[in-house]
């Protein structure tokens, strides 16, 4: 079986710079373990597979895959999936999608950026436990005078996120992996937009403990998490810049916009491989 392969480059602002996708199209005959094996090999952070919807309000629905698990959600699946799509079906720039996973519907727009995707609900919230606090802590080699707030700001991956002092001191954590195992932690520091190169509000980062661990690139979900606890608490404006992936070597920005009652997150998503899969 041949099926359409595209790798796509998300949130990038410039070649190569971004979170890459791979994104597998008409994979409605591909069985769970062929998924696994696929996103296993292809060892991206995610590759979204891309079938026919389920819900008659869906234009598609996609699983999504990292090499070790399948999630309910995830930001850059979602603008990939949805820019793939888009491309395949010559669907107009003004048109709404509506995108079908395991978290639910998640509607889409396009911007003048790129596509933006409307932050789904958080599945979990709330400050962190003592003990919670004191693991995450460990896994930063962090002390609690370093962190101004930690907040669950889980929408379907599992996020705690934990609010520094500064963009600086984000880009200082150094983990430690072995103690990381088992938890997803994003860590988010403001800037003073003047102060850097793209006028970034914050500075994030995204590290989970899977086995071996890994930083995220640029990470959707977690900026949209992190977005609807800044917002809503005036700890960031209705519209800002982030940026996620200068450890390493990336420049991923992220765009955050509220309008109304919804926060949208999006930016720039770029085709760089078109092919076929054998499977």
């Amino acid at each position: 079986m041949k099926l359409a392969f595209h790798m796509v480059d998300v949130f990038a602002t410039g070649i190569f710079n971004g979170n890459p996708l791979a994104v597998i199209v008409g994979a409605d005959t591909v069985s769970d373990a062929q998924m696994a094996a696929i996103a296993n090999w292809t060892n991206l952070s995610e590759t979204s597979f891309l079938l026919a919807p389920r819900s008659d309000q869906a234009d598609y629905r996609v699983r999504i895959f990292t090499p070790h698990s399948e999630l309910p959600f995830a930001g850059h699946p979602t603008l990939g999936t949805a820019h793939v799509w888009q491309s395949l079906h010559g669907a107009a720039s003004s048109e709404r999608i509506v995108q079908e996973c395991a978290a639910g519907l998640v509607s889409l727009r396009q911007t003048s950026g790129g596509l933006a995707f409307a932050a789904p609900p958080i599945q979990r919230s709330g400050p962190a436990s003592p003990a919670e606090l004191s693991r995450a802590l460990n896994a930063l080699r962090l002390h609690p005078d370093d962190i101004l707030d930690a907040r669950w700001a889980d929408n379907g991956p599992g996020w705690l996120a934990l609010r520094l002092r500064s963009g600086a001191q984000v880009l200082a954590v150094e983990p430690d992996w072995g103690a990381l195992i088992g938890q997803k932690l994003g860590v988010v520091g403001a800037w003073e937009p003047a102060e850097h190169p793209y006028g970034a509000h914050v500075e994030i980062r995204a590290f989970v403990g899977e086995d071996p661990g890994y930083e995220d690139p640029v990470t959707g979900s977690l900026n949209a998490s992190i977005a609807q606890w800044l917002i809503e608490e005036g700890l960031a404006p209705d519209s800002y810049i982030a940026v996620q992936g200068t450890v390493l070597g990336r420049a991923g920005a992220v765009s955050v916009e509220k309008r109304g009652e919804t926060i949208w997150v999006g930016g720039r998503t770029t085709t760089r491989v078109t092919g076929t899969i054998d499977l």
